[in-house]
């Protein structure tokens, strides 16, 4: 269902690609060509869904690809396009350069190299982006109550989507840079393995993520994807010594209570309220829960700090528009009522390896403990 809504938002806008590239830049003796090679392009998707599930078949591979760096070329060529016919009507009111200008071959031939150009420009900006791991630090202070201890460093990243393909280069990057910043305590904030590992970087996966030196510890959550995939991936998380909370509490080390909640995607998940309700409150409280949903809500239990991803930030612009209408905090840190509520852009992403927006981050939260 997710793949054919989609595909229908895909084929919409490259209707009206395909026309005004066509009528603004295509010359009569050119357009059986163009014709031709703007349909290679354009089925690259729709005909890598169809070998959808097919994983090991090389033409999938090559196909899905090809499909994951169009997706974006695609959109900002459209965007672009939109833009010069925005230009355009201006011109049309206000008559600041020639019809005849606008009209001839080496305007056409110009236009033409500038919006491909751009575009995929903008797509290498963001396979760079996407490949390259920043940290965003944050400093807060939260009660310490009866804790044991005044300092906790939390080092958070979320959507990881670790799938057959995923290159062992970027992970081995990321648990390097998480051991040099030594946090007391590694979260991992859902979305973790994007369908079944089968590949043979599963085992390499497993070791570096069970090389993350911590002093209390690595926790995560389970997100969407984990449930649309409904593999058992506990074997994997065991043997990467990542400890799973599903609707559950952990008191850690008598120094803070780490609370994971599963998805809302979940039917049988239970509320903030029933699992905090034999949850004591002598001590500081840490929330993940996937997605940042119904923050005044959450706001109002005795949760300090709420760690959360899915949004991506939004991935590939405009999008992140939309993202930020959907959820009260769709990326960064806020503070409601007495709680400090975080977003991760997340690590890596779902889909194209393109980010025009946000960064693949690792959050870096040093926490004061009051007395």
């Amino acid at each position: 269902m997710f793949h054919t809504i989609l595909t229908l938002s895909y084929i919409t806008p490259n209707i009206y690609l395909f026309v005004r590239l066509w009528k603004l830049f295509i010359r009569r003796e050119q357009r059986i060509y163009f014709t031709l090679i703007y349909l290679l392009l354009f089925l690259a998707y729709p005909v890598s869904n169809l070998f959808h599930g097919e994983g090991t078949a090389l033409t999938a591979k090559v196909l899905s690809a090809i499909a994951d760096y169009l997706l974006p070329f695609f959109l900002y060529l459209f965007l672009f396009v939109l833009f010069l016919d925005l230009m355009l009507l201006i011109n049309l009111l206000f008559r600041l350069i020639p019809r005849e200008k606008i009209k001839s071959d080496q305007f056409r031939s110009a236009g033409l190299q500038v919006i491909i150009f751009c575009s995929l420009a903008v797509v290498v900006a963001g396979i760079i982006n996407f490949n390259t791991i920043r940290t965003t630090e944050y400093h807060i202070t939260v009660p310490g109550k009866l804790s044991g201890t005044s300092h906790l460093k939390i080092a958070f990243v979320s959507d990881f989507h670790l799938k057959e393909g995923t290159g062992i280069h970027f992970v081995e990057k990321f648990a390097a840079k998480i051991n040099r910043i030594k946090p007391d305590l590694m979260l991992f904030g859902g979305d973790i393995v994007e369908g079944d590992i089968k590949d043979e970087n599963k085992e390499r996966f497993e070791k570096l993520f069970s090389s993350i030196t911590t002093r209390y510890g690595v926790y995560g959550v389970l997100g969407n994807h984990e449930y649309y995939a409904r593999q058992d991936k506990s074997n994997f998380f065991n043997r990467a010594g990542i400890e799973i909370l599903c609707d559950s509490a952990v008191i850690v080390d008598s120094s803070f209570i780490l609370v994971g909640r599963n998805d809302s995607y979940t039917r049988t998940r239970k509320s903030v309220e029933e699992i905090m309700r034999n949850i004591p409150d002598s001590l500081p409280l840490i929330l993940i829960d996937h997605r940042p949903a119904k923050i005044g809500k959450i706001s109002r239990t005795s949760a300090d700090v709420v760690l959360s991803g899915h949004t991506h930030n939004g991935q590939l612009f405009p999008i992140n528009l939309i993202t930020r209408r959907v959820y009260e905090l769709s990326h960064g840190y806020m503070k409601k009522g007495k709680t400090h509520f975080f977003v991760s852009s997340g690590i890596r992403l779902w889909g194209p390896p393109v980010r025009t927006t946000g960064k693949s981050e690792i959050m870096v939260i040093d926490i004061t403990l009051t007395k």
